[in-house]
């Protein structure tokens, strides 16, 4: 399940590892279609990461491979992990990187929950 231009999926990645219970996580959610755990290296004073339990590289791989209970599944797992952490008052930030330009550092699709303060700007301003 790869998208042209995009490396296979690899089963040896730390998402992998997790979803097998092969490494501990912080769990705040588990459904059929995603996991989602309090990221180790939090950014934010809520940093949680929501992985699709499926082998997808990257979101244009999940869009383009899942199935429409995974998508909507997944989606709406994120949604339920912002409202349960308490997230939705005050605002937050979903963010997802895809490819070596995009920041993505784990070849597993993924999304961040970024909440608790105000966030910021995400990159800065363009110049004019």
């Amino acid at each position: 399940m790869s998208v042209s231009g995009l490396p296979p999926y690899d089963d040896a990645n730390i998402f992998a590892r997790i979803l097998r219970g092969e490494i501990p996580c912080k769990r705040v959610h588990d459904d059929a279609h995603a996991l989602a755990f309090h990221d180790i290296n939090p950014q934010a004073p809520v940093h949680v990461l929501v992985i699709p339990k499926g082998r997808y590289v990257s979101i244009a791989d999940f869009g383009a491979s899942a199935t429409e209970a995974e998508i909507t599944g997944f989606w709406r797992a994120v949604a339920s992990v912002a409202k349960d952490l308490g997230l939705e008052a005050g605002g937050y930030r979903v963010l997802t990187n895809m490819g070596e330009d995009g920041g993505q550092e784990v070849p597993h699709f993924h999304v961040h929950i970024f909440g608790g303060r105000r966030i910021g700007r995400m990159v800065p301003k363009a110049p004019d």
